[in-house]
């Protein structure tokens, strides 16, 4: 059998810094017979500085034709006065709509050893394990019509949003199908007291529920009350399940309940190719940070995570992300820290090559 497949994208920033730990750790399960067949090309600013694009044709091929996407991050204010329709952010929402990855997974987890940098209470935070699911390839991001039009004498700026029940039933099915390994709850979250598009969102989930996963359970919730409770008690939530605006918040709101953005991964799936694994991107929820590029400050984690979670999803090796899990917990119970995760006096922060290596040798020794 052919080795499973990976292009990678290093993308802008610090993308190619904390991908580099992610080879690392890609080699390491290939010493230990776990063998990947990995590409790499252009996404993002890089790719418009050598083609003009923030992604090729060809590009867009390889992403089509391997078993998963690994990106690292894209943009920087080098880019800010493009064009729109070549910004960096272009490739990647191109990724995701030709991909059709309709259904973004964002966990939002509480490792004990950073319990206290949270901005909330420890107690509050402290074990937290929720997923965000967030409807990726529709809504008001995708809509028609959508620009900046004149009317009259002044201009006006549309955004449309606009939802089939076609893609409100996939994305929850993904929902409740994940919530069934885990807590067996899910909660949906719209706005469907002012929106029409959340009245349908509504009505069609609990049609799913009803007709296929009765054995769920299923609350509902408008996201703004949501957000409040995120804040409030988080830990209330299992699966969460909404739309892409919605979504979109909400999962940057539960992501700094952990403390740091540089922590988190995330999935962005579609439908099952004929080897039957998931059309599959996969990410850090961190930004390109360019600030920081090439200091050595980067955290590799939530990228090395993202790695786990393709090993999870796409690959279905389970016990493999576990054990990249729990290297990872392993180093931040040993009090490594690097700079974004400094907040204990006398604690020196480690570089971004050296976590890297630090969770290779907790995979070695483990």
């Amino acid at each position: 059998m052919a080795n499973p497949s990976l292009l990678i994208l290093p993308g802008d920033g610090i993308g190619p810094e904390v991908m580099t730990e992610v080879r690392k750790v890609i080699d390491w399960f290939g010493t230990r017979g776990m063998t990947f067949d990995v590409s790499e090309a252009l996404v993002g600013g890089a790719a418009y500085d050598a083609h003009g694009t923030p992604l090729t044709d060809e590009t867009m091929e390889m992403a089509q034709n391997v078993d998963a996407v690994l990106l690292g991050a894209v943009g920087g204010p080098k880019y800010d006065n493009l064009d729109f329709s070549v910004k960096p952010e272009r490739g990647l929402l191109r990724l995701r709509k030709e991909m059709d990855l309709y259904a973004n997974l964002r966990p939002a987890q509480c490792f004990d050893a950073l319990a206290d940098f949270s901005s909330l209470k420890k107690n509050v935070v402290a074990g937290l394990d929720i997923m965000i699911i967030r409807e990726l390839t529709s809504g008001v991001y995708f809509g028609e019509p959508r620009g900046i039009f004149t009317e009259g004498n002044e201009r006006v700026g549309i955004n449309t949003q606009r939802y089939t029940e076609s893609e409100i039933a996939r994305v929850a099915r993904s929902a409740f199908e994940l919530a069934r390994k885990r807590d067996n709850r899910v909660c949906s979250m719209e706005k469907a007291n002012v929106m029409e598009s959340g009245v349908l969102w509504r009505e069609v989930v609990q049609r799913i529920h009803d007709d296929e996963y009765p054995d769920v359970e299923l609350s509902h919730m408008y996201a703004d009350a949501g957000a409040m409770q995120l804040t409030r008690w988080p830990k209330q939530f299992d699966v969460i399940v909404t739309d892409n605006l919605f979504g979109d918040m909400l999962s940057d709101l539960a992501a700094m309940l952990t403390g740091s953005l540089g922590m988190l991964p995330s999935a962005s799936l579609g439908l099952p190719m004929a080897n039957g694994r998931p059309k599959a991107l996969y990410e850090p929820v961190h930004g390109s940070a360019p600030d920081i590029a090439g200091t050595g400050k980067a955290n590799p984690i939530a990228c090395i995570l993202s790695f786990a979670m393709a090993l999870r999803y796409s690959f279905d090796a389970g016990a493999e992300a576990d054990r990249v899990d729990a290297a990872v917990e392993k180093v931040l119970a040993d009090g490594l820290r690097t700079a974004d995760l400094l907040g204990e006096e006398g604690v020196e922060p480690v570089t971004t090559s050296q976590m890297g290596e630090a969770i290779v040798a907790a995979l070695a020794a483990s």
